[in-house]
């Protein structure tokens, strides 16, 4: 059973560029005060077209063709309006910076903007939603706890999955009530008997949805109270892809140098910023947990008093420094981890390194977190575009619990694309300063 659908992405990409295209034919309608002929919208159709691509990708890293929850609905005004805004920017610069079209629309190009605007919150705000891409069903929650809750209160709160829950009494007579799915939860050793009642409802047409499943399918994470052994043999490996490893050492080697060079203008100021405050070392060195639960050290500008501090928060001797605020808050005290990835301890995606001390409480505190070790660490990775609000100092283990759904999730999923996706949206991320 598939409740989201590639559909619903090629639905709002279509009528994105419609009201894009839209916007323009009624910003003529509106400055000529007359109906534009085809020869006039066409001229101008062009320069926009590459305008509209740029506004596409825009649309894509803030994620607005991903999967449209019940809490990405409560934002979703928020994010078109920070979408639009840098889509603004984006024109402005093409029209009067790059001046290949010998065009620069100055009263149309804002006109445009602003009835884009509006037609865009009404598309997405108020026509998408109402748009029912699957067929009406109604399922059975053969299963209980946390997870399961979750993905009942998703599907009650979210009208766009047009998905009834069948109540209790309603599996009693099937034909009767109309269900058409049932949702069972494999690796719950309490499941053997019913699984024998549920083998003579095939017959009947019913469908059997495996929990960890649909909860993927939700959330784009795994259900890690849920899941046993029998989850990771079948879904996790460490074989060796020879296509997308190749692929992606090519990708991290490339973009890294490039970005490692790039990074060295910075360099000189932040030395004179570090000396002035303290006169102090530079360079931290920070002892990370990486591939194989190898303690591995990472590069990175000081920014606390104490330059290897190791996860050691809070302590009255060790703060952040001014310099180090600034550093933090706009992410230069990350660049010399591209080194990092030149020299192969991490990548530029995976799951986020964590420090000895925390792994070491986290893996008796949550169960199967050491097969994140699995991997390569990376620089940003799957939890980091996903998680609201993820744990960074400090422990926190139900905060590291949901970043580990995150993570298992990439370690079952990657792939060339989806390090590609992450490596988009992360930019982002960078702009709004968040997963700090």
């Amino acid at each position: 059973m598939k409740i989201t659908s590639k559909k619903e992405t090629w639905v709002l990409l279509v009528g994105d560029i419609i009201v894009f295209c839209v916007s323009l034919w009624l910003t003529l309608f509106i400055r000529n005060a007359e109906y534009p002929s085809g020869e006039v919208f066409s001229s101008l159709l062009e320069p926009f077209s590459f305008i509209f691509i740029l506004w596409v990708l825009v649309f894509y890293i803030a994620d607005l063709y991903g999967k449209h929850t019940s809490i990405f609905r409560r934002k979703l005004p928020r994010v078109i309006f920070n979408a639009q805004l840098v889509n603004s920017t984006i024109a402005i610069i093409f029209f009067y910076f790059v001046p290949y079209f010998g065009v620069t629309p100055k009263t149309l190009l804002f006109v445009d903007l602003f009835i884009s605007f509006f037609l865009l919150f009404g598309w997405r705000g108020w026509l998408a939603p109402n748009i029912h891409l699957n067929l009406p069903e109604k399922i059975y929650f053969a299963c209980r706890g946390q997870e399961a809750n979750e993905v009942m209160a998703e599907i009650k709160n979210n009208p766009g999955y047009n998905i009834t829950i069948a109540r209790e009494t309603e599996i009693k007579d099937i034909k009767k009530t109309g269900i058409t799915a049932i949702v069972v939860d494999l690796y719950d050793e309490a499941i053997a008997e019913a699984l024998k009642n549920f083998y003579g409802m095939i017959f009947s047409g019913i469908r059997f949805i495996p929990l960890h499943t649909l909860y993927e399918e939700l959330f784009d994470r795994e259900p890690v109270l849920s899941i046993k052994e029998q989850w990771f043999l079948e879904n996790i490996s460490n074989r060796p892809k020879p296509v997308y490893d190749g692929l992606k050492r090519l990708m991290d080697t490339v973009v890294a140098g490039l970005l490692g060079l790039l990074s060295l203008v910075f360099y000189p100021f932040v030395y004179l910023a570090i000396k002035t405050e303290d006169n102090g070392v530079i360079f931290s060195e920070q002892e990370r947990v990486g591939k194989d639960n190898q303690v591995i050290k990472l590069l990175k500008f000081r920014t606390m008093t104490n330059p290897n501090e190791n996860g050691e928060w809070g302590k009255e001797e060790n703060k952040v420094t001014k310099v180090g605020h600034f550093l933090r808050k706009t992410r230069i005290d990350e660049l010399p981890q591209l080194w990092n990835i030149l020299r192969g301890d991490i990548s530029l995606i995976g799951p986020r390194p964590e420090f000895p001390d925390p792994v070491a409480l986290y893996s008796q505190d949550i169960q199967y977190y050491n097969i994140r070790h699995i991997i390569k660490p990376g620089l940003s990775g799957w939890a980091q575009i996903k998680q609201e609000y993820e744990p960074h100092h400090g422990v926190d283990i139900d905060g590291t619990r949901m970043k580990f759904s995150y993570d298992l999730y990439y370690i079952k999923n990657r792939s060339f694309w989806l390090d590609l996706s992450i490596s988009l949206k992360t930019i982002k991320i960078l702009l709004m300063r968040k997963g700090r």
